[in-house]
């Protein structure tokens, strides 16, 4: 183990949690990470390519759901890449820099995509409680806007969470108990009392989702209402039908990432904390396409 340095201005590297401690296991891991990364990647290509080759779905829905393929590439090859590159060579760490760009890219992706499947929402329900006004509502420069808020939204998100995180001092050492740099996971790191500054970050976090929450449910309130006035079954069927992807990747999207944030301490252990960040950093960005 390298010598552990006094402060954060010192610390030069972080070591990251190994999967497994035998060669075999280690390359194991690697082979199935390889494995979801390319059907993450192979997923997500395929749904950008479609969309934008294809003119007729040059639709909000679509354009939307293009971007929200964007952020599942980018979250997966934030945390994914440098875990393979380390059970692939052997090795456990992970500089400073590194470490850092791991957070803000991670927080920069899961604050967008919170914004992004609200605005999704939005759309389902422009789409099906105000038809006649679809175009004028969600014109091309609207969406435009829309995405670069959600866009811009998760770049302070990310920007508010790598400064608190990294302006802490660091003294317990340099081993990140995750196969990624998890902000939780660097706070345990901090000798000055991080307690506030963990309930700050949980409460940014949680204002952001809860937010989000909040509009997508009284969005898909409006829209059961609507969808249920429809006279006849196929109507229902096929409005139901373009919300029912949305819907669960929402649910997917939220119940991993307020588990992982929100599980009490006395739950906390390192096979469920790192099962958990497997669940909600690796998970969605293969399950999406799928569904969609």
């Amino acid at each position: 183990e390298k010598k552990q340095m006094s402060n954060s201005s010192s610390i030069t590297e972080f070591i990251l949690l190994a999967f497994a401690d035998t060669r075999e296991l280690q390359l194991l891991h690697f082979w199935l990470f390889l494995a979801v990364y390319l059907a993450a990647l192979l997923g997500n290509g395929l749904i950008i390519t479609t969309i934008a080759c294809d003119h007729h779905l040059h639709t909000p829905m679509y354009f939307f759901l293009l971007i929200r393929s964007l952020l599942d590439l980018g979250s997966i090859s934030t945390t994914v890449t440098k875990a393979m590159a380390n059970s692939l060579w052997n090795t456990r760490d992970i500089s400073y820099l590194g470490c850092a760009a791991q957070v803000f890219l991670f927080s920069f992706w899961l604050g967008a995509e919170c914004c992004l499947l609200t605005v999704m929402a939005y759309d389902r329900y422009v789409a099906i409680c105000k038809p006649l006004h679809y175009g004028t509502l969600l014109g091309s420069r609207a969406c435009v806007h829309m995405a670069a808020a959600a866009w811009a939204t998760g770049f302070l998100n990310a920007v508010l969470h790598t400064a608190n995180t990294f302006s802490l001092p660091l003294c317990r050492g340099s081993a990140v108990d995750q196969f990624f740099c998890e902000i939780p996971q660097i706070l345990k790191l901090s000798c000055s009392d991080a307690y506030l500054r963990e309930v700050g970050f949980i409460v940014v976090s949680v204002c952001l989702v809860f937010g989000c929450f909040v509009f997508i449910v009284v969005s898909y309130i409006e829209i059961f209402r609507a969808v249920l006035r429809i006279p006849s079954e196929q109507g229902r069927h096929k409005a139901f039908s373009t919300c029912f992807p949305h819907l669960a990747v929402v649910s997917l999207f939220l119940s991993t990432v307020m588990f992982a944030h929100l599980k009490l301490p006395s739950l906390s252990s390192p096979v469920l904390d790192l099962v958990v960040a497997v669940l909600y950093s690796v998970l969605p960005p293969v399950v999406n396409p799928l569904i969609y």
